[in-house]
């Protein structure tokens, strides 16, 4: 269940094992999540970073691939329910002999489930495309509303981890190097990007000396840090930030871009319920060493909805919310499940792998830390970029990319900056 880097990684497992496998997922694409965000500024289209499942699997004659949404689980019947799309609503009870759960996570408002619809989020293609139609529409809007310019040209990025910086860093390049030219009434390049951030850094999963480096990138491309800040309030006209010492300041912004925070998927709960478990404050549901559920070895759960019990001392521990996590738990899953079908003895427990981090600020500036050694500027980029091209999945997909990547450095253009129909929010963030 899940058509993410977690399940995708545990059906290409199972390969040449002999067994028949049905891929459930909401979408009938898999989507390389780590650069949505390069959608939503236009630096990619949707295609470049998505691939059709069924497209994957063409080849894979035992992998069936089913497009619904998993509503509940009958452990005792091993069965699956499904919502499908289609006329009529149809929906199934899928069977199982084995279930690899791989839903992913969401990101967390903190309780405040009414400011999802005025502070956007990247992490799906869907909300990735308003957010590129809500920025595109605020300059736009900007050129016709000369009185209301601050407001439009104020962007706030909430969260300082990796998807905060890198929104922020792609924001202000786009105002600061693409656009500028083309408006009449108005200079892009007085944008403001505001990145909020609670820490006392960003990119707090990093260590220091590549945090400040980081935040010296962004605050040389024009992005203002505020930090030990917090978000208070979201309407669609501002913001309300609350500084380290109490005090609370207003921010007229039409565009907020959530990064802060995950919780899991509201699958987790759901198998909880099932299997009589709990769920910690973020919705993690704990699985064993081995990733399976307590009280049911038929069921694996992976990826960003699990806490992983440590081998030594059986406490479940939170992994860092990455592709590489998921990854290697989906080929853990697909080779668990091969052994057990072909009676060999069971894997030894899941142990990751940290291989470090990457994470770019805009064009040829970048942090990396690959725990032998820490760097950061145009080598760094030169990495995150060969790593994201090496991980996309099809020749032609890296081949498209890479071509889009080396026009925008070379010209500072993008070439993905249609307004679509379904992305225009302009008006509703006015109202």
């Amino acid at each position: 269940m899940g058509g993410g880097f977690g399940g995708l990684q545990a059906v290409k497992a199972l390969r040449r094992a002999d067994v028949e496998i049905t891929l459930i997922d909401q979408h009938n694409y898999h989507l390389f999540q780590p650069l949505s965000y390069q959608v939503a500024t236009g630096g990619l289209s949707p295609g470049d970073i998505a691939v059709p499942l069924r497209h994957i699997f063409r080849r894979f004659a035992h992998v069936r691939v089913l497009l619904g949404e998993v509503t509940g689980f009958d452990l005792d019947r091993r069965e699956v329910a499904v919502a499908t799309d289609v006329p009529g609503a149809i929906r199934l009870a899928v069977p199982y002999d084995c279930l690899v759960v791989a839903a992913g996570s969401s990101y967390a408002y903190f309780g405040h489930e009414e400011w999802r619809s005025v502070a956007l989020e990247v992490k799906s293609l869907d909300s990735a495309l308003q957010v590129r139609g809500r920025i595109l529409n605020a300059f736009e809007a900007a050129e016709v509303e000369p009185g209301e310019q601050q407001s439009w040209l104020t962007f706030v990025v909430v969260g300082g981890g990796p998807t905060g910086v890198e929104m922020a860093g792609q924001i202000t390049e786009l105002a600061r190097d693409t656009l500028p030219g083309e408006f009449r009434e108005i200079d892009p390049r007085g944008a403001r990007v505001l990145l909020v951030e609670m820490e006392d850094r960003v990119l707090t999963g990093f260590p220091e000396q590549l945090s400040q480096r980081a935040a010296g990138s962004l605050e040389r491309l024009g992005v203002t840090l505020m930090l030990r800040s917090r978000v208070v309030e979201v309407r669609p006209g501002g913001v309300e930030i609350e500084a380290g010492d109490g005090t609370r300041s207003r921010v007229q912004s039409r565009t907020v871009v959530w990064a802060a925070g995950v919780t899991a998927s509201p699958l987790a709960q759901a198998l909880a319920d099932a299997a009589g478990a709990e769920v910690d404050r973020a919705g993690r549901l704990a699985v064993g060493a081995d990733l399976t559920l307590p009280g049911h070895p038929e069921v694996l759960a992976l990826g960003d909805m699990v806490r992983v019990a440590d081998p030594e001392t059986g406490q479940p521990r939170v992994l860092p919310g990455l592709a590489p996590v998921a990854m290697q738990e989906g080929r853990y899953a697909g080779r668990l499940i091969a052994r057990r079908v072909r009676g060999r003895t069971e894997l030894a427990p899941f142990r990751y792998r940290d291989k470090g981090s990457l994470a770019t600020i805009g064009r040829a500036r970048a942090v990396a830390d690959l725990r032998w050694i820490r760097f950061g500027g145009f080598p760094a980029w030169i990495a995150w970029l060969t790593v994201h091209i090496f991980y996309l999945i099809g020749f032609e997909n890296r081949a498209v990319v890479l071509l889009r990547w080396a026009y925008s450095y070379f010209t500072r253009g993008r070439g993905s900056r249609l307004i679509t129909e379904a992305a225009r929010t302009a008006k509703s963030a006015r109202e």
